[in-house]
């Protein structure tokens, strides 16, 4: 017993001694802050709360003889101690604790004035609480409104206040919303007169608040108007490298916010936006437009009927007289949003269609310019009224039943074609405008008692002979195809019939585009009439040979006219292809070109080929993606494609005769992009099963799957072919559309025997076309291989046989093994592999090579540019997001050195690897990197290569515009090097460095200005150039020379 007492005994002296410690620990630190200034001490006084050494509570009782000090400064010192500690620990106060230091706060704000910034911040702290007592938000608030002068406090303090405001609203929106307007009227006398744009945006955060969650504004709704449009338009521009990065756009908007919030301020907001509109600063117009757009969004009709009528005429004033299109479009904007707003009043016997009264003055004012069309007014008239039209099915039937009746019986009377153009675009835009208020697909058009009409309109105008009257009239015909019922059964027949005769017959280019435009548009709507009409028609034309001629000129012409008619009929057939139903109709007639071109059946040129080609690739990307679409690819497209290419590669083994058009490389590279677009959208089992057929034609030669199956059996597409044979070995261009642009989900069968076979090829393959394709095709497939240790080896051993190939100076396939290097290397590099270094080493040590070095430079340029055909992401690739960054940081350092260590005559080729590399970076890459490499660039403005000279000149241009240091210190080389440039052979050349040699100009004129006579000299040449584009850059910069130290210059 004695023991236990003793134990007890001594536990409670120990104890005792840690709370003395503690105590004199917490003296010493608050007296160290107070007295010795030591502003470090608070972070030690909030790590001793945070670890319990000791409670907020305590720390106010050890700063009780600072706090009750009769010098103000030392209770501010104090308090500001307690605030820090508060900032750090409020997340673990009680609520006892928040009661007793909320009286304490409420209690100093009514202290001397120097006390007041320390006591906000802590009770910012505190509105940051979780466990804040009922009613202490309120208290707050009192105090702070009572005794607290906010506008002559210090820039922090009021930011402050405001954080305490937001927070309170945050968590105790209830009591706050208990002191009714008074809590407006204490935010307003808050926030009156802040200047600074930090805490504007807080203060306009608190008004929004008050505004979008339902505070009581009471009559104090003019106070915050007043209090917060004072700002309106903002006008602020931030100061450079502003480290609080506040943008003028955010204050505008968020002042925006405010204003806009609610139809209480309708009465002042409105006044206010008319005066402003009267101001000639385009930004003060430009948010006032705005700002009403967005505020009549929330307001009823009642809101704005007293101010209709002046905001017409400002609006009307802006449309008609303004030079600019931001402002035009601000305008008719807000014309829309305020019709919309007024198309949403309810009618009822005793009230005025505030609506109806609103477009009596659009109409009384702009109607009768439409009758007008060769007068300026007549576009920015139909622009009020199509604006407004477009707000509301009720405004479009006021309108178009206003003015559609005088614009059609202006066309019909009107015989010049330039007023009826204007005219039936003006009728045109209307019915567009209109569409986009019709909501309900099956709602009545407006223009339905115009019907006759207007159909009437633009079929006649399409049999003009006015290029710009006809393609008005496609453009409006589109327009009527697309509203519910403006076009019949017969309508949309004759508009079939008039589509046709201008593709056969109209030259203008112009107008053929818009036909072609017009009829894939017609064509989506209305697919049967297309069906039926259109592309029986175009086959027949496209198919029709040309009769004998006894003149040589007059056939001569006879067949260029036949090549555009045919090139049109394939346009428009590709066009009209954007349903599975038009497709399985369309596609066989291009593809019978191919077929035809091929047996010789019509002499359908080359470039016919390739347009019919192109088509195939626009109807594989723009058509629907459905599984009947997908069939027809999987099933006809692709084997009838592969089908043609390989009895023409057959027929070219052992005919003398004529050469099928389908043995071109300029073919079958067109047909590659139709097979590889159509493969990278088939559904997953259609796609595993082209993967299985191309790899088992290409592979094993089964022909199974083909039509017109009447080929030998024994086929060995990717098998060293005999002699110099090719017409076999470059069908692997289409092997590489099919296997490589399918998804990485897909398995392609046989992977290892079809790599080695393409490694085969494409190292020994003699034939350019072949052996490049093995090696995309090869490339393709190593990128979508997933990682292990297959794909190691894989690559290990290729880079072993590429190797051995370049290292031997006297092998006849180094060409073939280069270009299989560089296409795994991109591979590679796409992907991140780490084996893709070895390869770049070796890329850099053939810049030195003689008989490779330029085309090792070359091969920078693929690395870093997209790939049309394989390795991009359209064709499902491994492409990783800034490769080519990485690329250059990575390499760049080694680059430099080679050029350092090369003798003189391989610096060229580093240099043209570095123009190559920086010129595919992102400019603002470029802009950063290129001081580093300036030498090197300057240097490779003297390679004699004209491509290298471009290329680096592309690169200079956007950092001349911000010049850094590193290159006003290097100007005399920069000058010296871009003058003789400007006398290059190469239109383009002298372009570029005219352009470098302008943007020097703007360099700090003190620096320049040495520069001027000479400069002067050498571009009097250009200015008598034989090219426009040469002498009009010489113009710009010699002016800019010219004026610079003069009078009225720089």
């Amino acid at each position: 017993m004695d023991e236990t007492e003793n134990t007890f005994d001594t536990g409670g002296v120990e104890l005792q001694g840690t709370m003395a410690a503690d105590s004199a620990l917490l003296l010493s630190l608050v007296e160290e802050y107070v007295s010795g200034l030591q502003d470090s001490k608070a972070k030690d006084t909030a790590k001793g709360v945070k670890d319990g050494q000791f409670t907020v509570l305590q720390l106010v009782e050890a700063l009780g003889l600072s706090l009750t000090s009769s010098q103000p400064h030392t209770r501010a010192r104090g308090v500001q101690l307690l605030s820090e500690v508060l900032q750090e620990c409020y997340g673990g106060l009680t609520e006892r604790e928040v009661e007793v230091l909320i009286a304490f706060y409420e209690n100093r704000l009514k202290d001397h004035y120097v006390i007041t910034p320390p006591v906000l911040q802590g009770l910012r702290a505190l509105t940051k609480c979780t466990v804040l007592p009922p009613g202490s938000a309120v208290s707050m608030l009192r105090s702070l409104f009572q005794d607290v002068h906010v506008q002559s406090l210090m820039l922090a303090e009021r930011a402050c206040v405001y954080h305490m405001l937001i927070n309170l609203m945050e968590t105790r929106e209830a009591e706050l919303k208990g002191l009714g307007a008074d809590f407006v009227f204490g935010f307003v006398q808050s926030m009156d007169g802040e200047r600074d744009p930090r805490n504007l945006l807080l203060a306009f955060q608190v008004a929004k608040n008050i505004i979008h969650r339902g505070y009581e504004l009471g009559k104090f709704t003019e106070e915050l108007f007043e209090v917060t449009s004072c700002y309106f338009p903002i006008n602020f521009t931030p100061p450079p490298n502003d480290p609080h990065s506040i943008t003028r756009e955010e204050l505008v908007q968020m002042l925006r916010d405010v204003l806009t919030g609610t139809p209480q301020f309708a009465e002042f907001l409105l006044p206010l936006i008319i005066e402003k509109l009267d101001s000639d600063v385009l930004s003060a117009k430009l948010d006032s437009l705005q700002t009403l757009t967005a505020c009549v969004s929330q307001y009823e009709h009642k809101d704005l009927a007293e101010f209709l009528e002046g905001l017409w005429v400002s609006l009307r004033r802006e449309v008609f007289q303004t030079s600019s299109e931001k402002i035009e479009s601000a305008g008719l904007a807000a014309l829309t949003a305020l019709t919309s707003c007024l198309s949403r009043s309810v009618l009822n016997s005793d009230s005025e269609d505030s609506l109806c009264t609103f477009l009596d003055l659009v109409l009384k004012d702009c109607r009768h310019h439409l009758c007008e069309p060769d007068l300026k007014l007549v576009w920015p008239s139909a622009k009020l009224l199509q604006a407004a039209c477009s707000a509301s099915s009720r405004a479009s039937h006021i309108i178009t039943s206003a003015v559609m009746p005088s614009l059609i019986e202006q066309y019909n009377s009107k015989t010049e074609c330039s007023h009826r153009r204007t005219l039936l675009e003006v009728v045109q835009r209307f019915i567009q405008s209109v569409k986009t208020c019709q909501s309900p697909e099956n709602e009545e058009s407006v223009f339905l008692a115009f019907r006759p009409s207007l159909c009437s309109m633009v079929f006649s105008a399409l049999t003009e002979t006015n290029a710009s009257l006809q393609i008005t009239a496609t453009s409006a015909l589109t327009s009527l195809a697309q509203q519910t019922g403006l076009l019949l059964d017969s309508d949309i027949e004759l508009a079939v019939d008039h589509l046709t005769r201008l593709l056969l017959t109209e030259e203008d280019n112009r107008v053929s585009l818009a036909v072609v435009e017009c009829v894939g548009a017609l064509a989506e709507l209305h697919p049967a009439a297309f069906i039926a009409k259109l592309i029986p028609r175009l086959k027949k034309e496209m198919f029709t040979e040309p009769m004998d001629q006894d003149n040589n000129n007059r056939e001569a012409s006879e067949q260029q006219t036949r090549h555009a008619v045919r090139q049109r009929c394939m346009s428009a057939l590709a066009a009209m292809s954007t349903q599975p139903s038009v497709v399985q109709e369309s596609t066989p007639v291009l593809l019978e070109v191919l077929s035809s071109a091929h047996t010789g059946s019509v002499g359908f040129s080359v470039e016919e080929v390739v347009a019919a080609c192109h088509s195939l690739q626009r109807i594989a990307e723009q058509v629907q993606d459905t599984e009947e679409t997908g069939r027809c690819f999987h099933d006809v497209i692709i084997p009838r494609l592969l089908s043609l290419a390989l009895q023409a590669a057959l027929q070219g083994e052992g005919s003398s005769g004529r050469r099928s058009p389908l043995l071109e490389e300029v073919v079958l590279s067109a047909m590659v992009p139709v097979i590889s677009t159509s493969c990278s959208r088939l559904q997953p089992t259609l796609a595993g099963q082209t993967a299985s057929r191309a790899v088992s034609l290409f592979l094993d030669g089964d022909v199974s799957f083909l039509p017109d199956n009447s080929f030998p059996s024994h086929i060995g597409l990717l098998k060293k072919q005999q002699g110099d044979s090719w017409s076999q070995s470059q069908m692997v261009c289409l092997l590489m559309g099919c296997v490589c642009s399918l998804p990485r989900s897909v398995e392609v069968p046989q992977m290892d025997q079809l790599l080695s076979q393409l490694e085969e090829m494409s190292c020994t393959c003699s034939h350019p076309l072949s052996y490049t394709s093995a090696a995309k095709c090869f490339a393709g497939l190593v990128n979508k291989r997933a990682q292990g240790d297959s794909l190691d080896s894989l690559i290990q051993s290729t880079m072993k046989r590429v190797c051995s190939e370049l290292d031997s100076a006297s092998s006849s396939l180094r060409i073939q093994a280069f270009t299989h290097m560089i296409w795994v290397a991109k591979a590679l590099l796409l992907r991140y592999h780490p084996m893709f270094t070895a390869l770049t080493d070796k890329l850099f040590s053939l810049l030195d090579d003689a008989d490779l070095g330029a085309m090792a430079a070359d091969g920078f340029s693929l690395l870093m540019s997209d790939s049309p055909d394989v390795l991009n992401r359209d064709c499902h690739a491994d492409v990783r997001i800034m490769y080519r960054q990485r690329f250059f940081s990575e390499n760049s350092v080694k680059l430099v050195q080679g050029f350092n260590a090369a003798p003189q005559e391989k610096k060229p080729n580093y240099l043209k690897a570095l123009s190559n590399i920086v010129n595919k970076l992102p400019k603002q890459v470029q802009v950063t990197e290129l001081p580093a490499l300036l030498s090197l660039l300057l240097e490779a403005l003297s390679c004699p290569d004209r491509g290298v000279q471009l290329s680096t000149l592309s690169c200079l241009e956007p950092v001349l515009v911000d010049p850094p240091p590193a290159l006003i210190q290097q100007l005399e080389a920069l000058v010296g090097r871009l003058l003789p440039l400007t006398s290059s052979p190469s239109m383009n050349v002298r372009i570029a460095s005219l352009r470098c040699i302008h943007a020097v100009s703007l360099f700090p004129v003190h620096e320049v200005l040495p520069f001027r006579a000479r400069v002067l000299r050498a571009l009097a040449r250009p200015l008598d150039d034989k090219k426009r584009l040469v002498r009009s850059e010489a113009v710009q910069a010699r002016a800019e020379w010219f004026l610079m130290g003069s009078p009225g210059g720089r």
